[in-house]
């Protein structure tokens, strides 16, 4: 079984209480369907059935590996290093999201 070698860079165990959306599609007017945070700097961004898929993007970009989506009912994360899901009991709080921008077309 595949282990994740990375929670050594959780940096973020309390998510935030509410979001906005994806940092950069709301900088440059794109949409998103699902929002994830980075568990190591916080920073949202959007999930691979996005457009853009910032939050691969991001995780590529900085090499911070585990994400968590902040979907309601959604406590999965995702370690891309790795390339395995778990949960991460020790991450708490629950993120008021918007709703996405794809749906409501």
């Amino acid at each position: 079984m595949t282990r994740c070698s990375h929670t050594d860079q959780i940096e973020i165990t309390e998510l935030p209480a509410e979001v906005a959306g994806c940092a950069e599609c709301l900088a440059d007017g794109g949409v998103w369907l699902h929002l994830r945070i980075c568990l190591t700097c916080g920073h949202v961004g959007c999930c691979d059935d996005s457009p853009a898929k910032h939050a691969t993007a991001h995780a590529r970009g900085t090499e911070h590996p585990i994400i968590r989506s902040l979907e309601p009912g959604e406590e999965w994360c995702w370690c891309f290093e790795d390339e395995v899901g778990m949960l991460i009991p020790q991450i708490k709080g629950r993120t008021k999201i918007p709703p996405s921008p794809m749906l409501s077309r």
